[in-house]
């Protein structure tokens, strides 16, 4: 029986009545407009208050309320978990095209009932791309505006290729099936949402393809608007195609060359991506970052994605410095993080992200530290970190040093990291999945693709803008995540999946999107449910709070003045500003489930 449940319908109605409401869901474009590079991939679009959803059976949570019954609908329908999540990144690659799709990458963190796997279909640079790909006449790094709009940043697509894969291990129904939800939509149309619409009102570069031009806007040249009938035939005959042939039908054929033809053919900022590329790319099966961790007398195991990734290590670096300097013993003060705990969580944060920019790219290029990537998780060498956390803040962290050998790496600058959907699934058989997809910036490289030339179709990520720009430092010393032909550009994403250490259960499931920051969402909500004791829409409802290695980073008008004024006497630079969250995440309860999904953001929870 399901409880708390909105079908997808009335979901997408309650999103857009809240533009009419007395609540105010969208906010004035210049805001969104107003961006540097510690603020989010992704616009605000406002704030909607969400229940929490309690299942039973299943539970489905994704960043739409579409995408989030096309799960649904595979659920019932007996479809497994890895089934129902290709259902819903079809109709995402639709509904939310500013944030993933099938033109990008994805990471999907597989429990099986015994095993976690993890899927790795993150995107390659082009075989013909080098380390000065994102280096100007100048011989200076682009400016990242620059550097993303055409096809220069278009990574080789990897989601679709990914999901197949995972498909032939643990697919119930046909593959073919799991496309027809986005393929009808696609056909049928589906009303724009407020955030679609404030997004693409917001965008400098979106109208500047013809194709994407002539799909998000009107004759006029103004954005379509909520409500609006949006139909994408472009796409349903791509996915008509993928659904009769597998990921075949993007990668080769008709498909892949008009995904190069875009990229090669940009009138100023061409690629250098070829149907070699597209046809050549693998996805891999990795082992996952998984590390013991300890909350409230509680032993946990925490399973994330390795390397190209460095969310997992990351959280976990966090939170085995926060366990070490014993901020557990610290409560949340009026249903708040107080300034004596985000500065231990500050500061834990600075240590994780030095350690981020020093050792971490694509495994198949970079040698971990001291043998393995778990050396930068080690008990010992996370209570050596914690030691450098004093009463003031450190403002900038150095790197460590896991082992006894000198880094064969200079650290990569600070630069911005955009992107990405989430998406956290339970079947019936107990099989769960945590998947993080993207095509990185919003509206990625703002490159449509449609195969026979017709308004719409799908965007291409634009994904390589994730490698460092610069090749070495100053010094000439090479940096782990400059650009390589076919190497995967280091990534934040944080699919995560937690146990009960004792007994194996899974405990929950979740994510979020958010470039870098995406770090620190997930961090949050796992501290918040495992450690404050909170459901995970507690957690996710928690003001959002980071640091990047530099300033304290606090959701604006979330936390009180004392709050920031004793960051600030602390030696904190801190900064309050709009931070876009789109956190999903289901936990095991006794009698079933339960799901949260990010009121900044338009997703819900289903489920029986």
């Amino acid at each position: 029986m399901r409880k708390h449940v909105l079908t997808a319908l009335a979901a997408a109605a309650l999103l857009a009545a809240c533009a009419g409401s007395g609540f105010s869901y969208r906010t004035p474009a210049d805001e969104v407009a107003r961006r540097d590079k510690y603020l989010q991939p992704e616009g605000s679009s406002g704030f909607t208050a969400k229940p929490g959803w309690a299942t039973n059976k299943f539970a489905v949570a994704a960043a739409n309320p579409l995408a989030t019954d096309a799960g649904y609908q595979v659920l019932k329908a007996g479809g497994s978990a890895v089934d129902a999540a290709i259902a819903v990144q079809m109709v995402l690659t639709l509904v939310e095209p500013q944030s993933s799709g099938i033109g990008g990458g994805a990471f999907l963190l597989h429990y099986n009932g015994k095993d976690v796997e993890a899927f790795d279909g993150r995107e390659t640079a082009p075989s013909a791309a080098d380390e000065k790909l994102f280096i100007g006449a100048d011989g200076k790094p682009l400016p990242f505006a620059d550097a993303v709009v055409g096809g220069r940043s278009v990574g080789v697509p990897g989601a679709v290729r990914m999901l197949e894969m995972a498909h032939k291990q643990y697919g119930k129904l046909p593959w073919a099936q799991l496309l027809q939800p986005a393929i009808m939509l696609a056909e049928n149309g589906f009303k724009v949402s407020p955030r679609l619409n404030t997004l693409a009102k917001a965008d400098a570069h979106l109208k500047k393809d013809p194709q994407a031009a002539a799909y998000f806007f009107d004759a006029a040249g103004e954005v379509r608007e909520v409500g609006y009938t949006l139909r994408n035939p472009e796409l349903a005959a791509v996915l008509r195609r993928m659904a009769a042939e597998g990921s075949k039908a993007l990668h080769e054929g008709e498909v892949a060359q008009a995904i190069v033809n875009k990229v090669q053919s940009h009138p100023t900022n061409p690629g250098k991506l070829t149907l070699a590329d597209m046809a050549g790319y693998q996805p891999k099966k990795r082992e996952p970052i998984c590390h013991d961790y300890k909350a409230k007398g509680r032993d946990f195991r925490i399973c994330g994605f390795p390397p190209p990734s460095s969310g997992a290590i990351a959280v976990g670096q966090i939170l085995g410095i926060l366990n070490n300097v014993h901020a557990d013993a610290i409560p949340l003060e009026t249903g708040l993080p107080s300034a004596n705990w985000l500065h231990l969580y500050t500061e834990a944060a600075r240590l994780a992200f030095a350690d981020r920019a020093q050792y971490l790219g694509d495994p198949d290029f970079v040698q971990p530290p001291a043998g393995g990537w778990a050396s930068l998780l080690a008990p010992a060498y996370l209570a050596e970190r914690a030691k450098l956390i004093g009463p003031q803040s450190m403002k900038v962290a150095q790197p460590g040093a896991p082992g006894a050998v000198k880094a064969a790496y200079a650290p990569s600058a600070d630069q911005p990291e955009y992107g990405t959907s989430h998406i956290s699934i339970v079947d019936g058989w107990g099989n769960a999945i945590a998947m993080t997809t993207t095509i990185e910036d919003q509206f990625g490289a703002r490159q449509m693709v449609s195969v026979k030339g017709g308004p719409g179709g799908f965007l291409l990520n634009n994904e390589l803008t994730d490698f460092s720009f610069a090749p070495a430092d100053a010094q000439g010393k090479p940096i782990a995540n400059r650009v390589q032909p076919g190497k995967r550009p280091r990534s934040s994403m944080a699919p995560t999946l937690v146990f009960d250490k004792a007994t194996g259960q899974l405990v929950m499931s979740g994510g979020s999107p958010g470039g870098a920051l995406i770090i620190h969402f997930t961090a949050k909500t796992l501290y918040g449910v495992l450690n404050w004791g909170l459901n995970t829409q507690q957690a996710i409802n928690l003001p959002n709070f980071a640091s990047l290695n530099g300033p304290s980073i606090l959701e604006e008008k979330r936390f009180p003045p004392a709050t920031v004024e004793a960051l600030r006497a602390r030696g904190a630079e801190v900064r309050e500003q709009t931070m876009t969250s789109g956190l999903q995440a289901i936990q095991k309860t006794p009698t079933g489930f339960f799901g949260g999904a990010d009121p900044r953001r338009e997703g819900i929870v289903m489920g029986d």
